[in-house]
């Protein structure tokens, strides 16, 4: 009775066995320690301070050295494993293995995460339109869309969470990338396009977005989190939704359901928007003038082999070598995803029915989710001590394969896949959801797990490890997005996307993060921050945002390229004062 919501959802991954039901990031360390960075007085920090012979007896003799979750031991790795001259081969090595699995975060969000939140939303009748989702469904932009884009972030913060001596990682995630969006992306969209800002969802977004700054700071200047203010993170994203829809209604009843005229440098935004170069991994989509004149039936071979292709080759050919190289270096992580994780599409005439790879993702996405689950602790598990979890799961995945395969056909869709039957269930789309979240967890863990140990290494904080490279590798595909949206000529709607997914990001990390740790005889976490370097973090975003709620109406919203030299010009005054306070060239009391 006592296991309360973090028994319920430590089924995510997100709750390591061991820990503690009351995290308290503070107290669990020695005098002068940084509770919520990873720790001056932390005993695994101290291993470099040690001789290079006795690396190895440290680290696997100190509990503290031991990483919760994740399939990898990288501590182990570096400090046993290779020898210390090799050293920077390891870190090189690490580095690497980083970046890889931020591309494995966007790959599985953009591709096959948000695609089947598509589908469940247009089966859950919220209708939805991807360049005009502020005008047209608003509930499917700040709900369905968010959670889209901001699922690694959300995901890497509830990981963080989950133990004390990562927490400061999602704080300074968290905070490094709403100062990072709201200055850089924002005077980069200004730059590239200037452009007028619509003035009432920008002062209602900069409004929510110092509230829910402002409630952080509190929290960590207080020192605790209990579950009212858990509870009220997500009751104020559940506002600013309603928010949202309501200030919609009412912008739409003052126009007469036609669309605003543009303001100054704003091209008109098209009622019929283009349907943009289709994203799928297929390479059997072609387009109309690629198909064969005579119809005709492929074996379930040929289907099989033309699904699982991530290369499109006609696309192939045109693109430039930059393309190509990073192409290749995504191909194995969409060829592992298009065998485990199912992708329902509701913009193609067959919802991208593959007969026999979904007759597979019946079998391989259940063993993924068993084996990802506590980094594969309940699928290895022992019924009786004599049957595996996995070997139940394959056997039934298998004749329940067997027996949609025969009951089905290459042409046609099942009822149970089809996102226009509203009353059966999305079976598919549901599964392909779930794997494509499990993926992302089990990515986020090592990710977490992997900066924690270059943080180790290097004697590093987790706050400043947050605010860099964590923050920086969560936000760089948005920054992107963002960037060739207003190339296009839609930097409105680009610069209404830097706020909109930051609110999500802060107010659902912490308020779901810090909610899974508690228990119902345990409703609190503590969080103490020693280190300067947080507050200068609060104190960095809290001014970005003062700066341009006043700024932008002073400019009657109409934002050039002064502003985002100023942005851009703030965020590196912004890095040098961090990085100065984390080597303790600038101190505060």
């Amino acid at each position: 009775g006592t296991t309360g919501l973090a028994g319920v959802l430590s089924l995510a991954g997100a709750l390591p066995a061991g820990t503690p039901l009351l995290l308290d990031v503070g107290h669990t360390l020695p005098p002068g320690g940084d509770a919520l960075s990873h720790g001056r007085g932390l005993d695994c920090w101290e291993v470099r301070k040690h001789n290079s012979s006795e690396w190895c007896h440290f680290i696997r003799s100190n509990p503290d050295c031991r990483l919760d979750g994740g399939f990898l031991d990288y501590l182990d790795g570096v400090f046993c494993v290779f020898p210390p001259r090799l050293l920077p081969l390891a870190v090189t090595l690490y580095a690497l293995w980083l970046l890889y699995l931020f591309i494995i975060l966007g790959v599985t969000a953009e591709k096959f995460f948000c695609p089947n939140l598509s589908a469940i939303s247009t089966n859950l009748k919220l209708s939805h339109n991807v360049a005009v989702f502020s005008l047209t469904s608003p509930l499917h932009g700040v709900t369905f869309l968010a959670f889209g884009n901001g699922a690694p972030d959300v995901f890497s913060a509830v990981v963080a969470f989950s133990d004390p001596r990562t927490a400061g990682l999602a704080i300074g995630a968290i905070f490094g990338a709403g100062v990072f969006v709201t200055t850089v992306v924002a005077g980069g969209i200004a730059l590239v396009k200037p452009f007028t800002a619509a003035s009432r969802p920008f002062l209602r977004d900069v409004i929510f977005y110092m509230v829910a700054v402002f409630l952080t700071f509190v929290v960590l200047y207080v020192g605790r989190i209990r579950l009212g203010e858990a509870l009220g993170y997500l009751g104020l994203y559940v506002f600013y939704v309603l928010t949202v829809v309501l200030c919609t209604w009412i912008h739409r009843r003052q126009r007469g359901d036609g669309l605003a005229p543009p303001g100054p440098w704003e091209p008109e935004m098209p009622t019929d928007v283009e349907e943009p170069e289709p994203s799928s991994t297929n390479s059997g989509d072609y387009g109309e003038e690629y198909r064969p004149l005579l119809p005709s039936q492929d074996t379930s071979l040929r289907i099989l082999t033309t699904a699982l292709s991530p290369l499109d080759y006609r696309k192939w050919r045109r693109k430039p070598w930059y393309w190509r190289l990073f192409k290749a270096f995504k191909v194995p992580v969409e060829l592992v995803l298009l065998l485990t994780v199912p992708v329902v599409d509701p913009d193609k005439d067959d919802l991208n029915w593959k007969r026999p790879l979904n007759c597979l993702h019946i079998l391989t996405s259940p063993l993924l989710c068993v084996l990802t689950l506590k980094s594969g602790a309940y699928g290895l598990y022992q019924i009786q001590g004599i049957f595996p979890v996995w070997g139940l799961v394959t056997l039934v995945a298998s004749a329940l394969a067997l027996i949609i395969f025969i009951t089905t056909s290459n042409e046609e869709p099942p009822k149970y896949h089809c996102v226009s039957c509203s009353s059966s269930c999305q079976v598919f789309a549901f599964l392909g959801f779930l794997a494509s979240a499990m993926w992302i967890n089990a990515a986020a863990t090592e990710l977490v797990n992997i900066l924690r140990t270059l943080g180790i290494i290097f004697q590093l904080s987790n706050t400043v490890l947050g605010l860099t490279l964590l923050a920086w590798g969560n936000s760089i595909g948005d920054t992107f997005s963002d960037l060739t949206m207003a190339r296009q000529g839609y930097p409105r709607m680009a610069f209404s996307a830097c706020f909109g997914g930051i609110i999500f990001n802060i107010l659902v990390g912490v308020g779901l993060g810090c909610l899974l740790q508690m228990t119902s005889s345990q409703p609190l976490v503590k969080l103490e921050p020693d280190s300067p370097l947080v507050w200068v973090l609060a104190g960095a975003l809290g001014l970005s945002l003062v700066f341009s709620f006043v700024t932008v109406p002073a400019q009657c919203f109409q934002l050039g390229k002064a502003y985002g030299v100023c942005l851009i010009a703030y965020y590196l005054v912004f890095l040098c004062v961090a990085l100065l306070t984390e080597f303790r060239v600038i101190h505060f009391s």
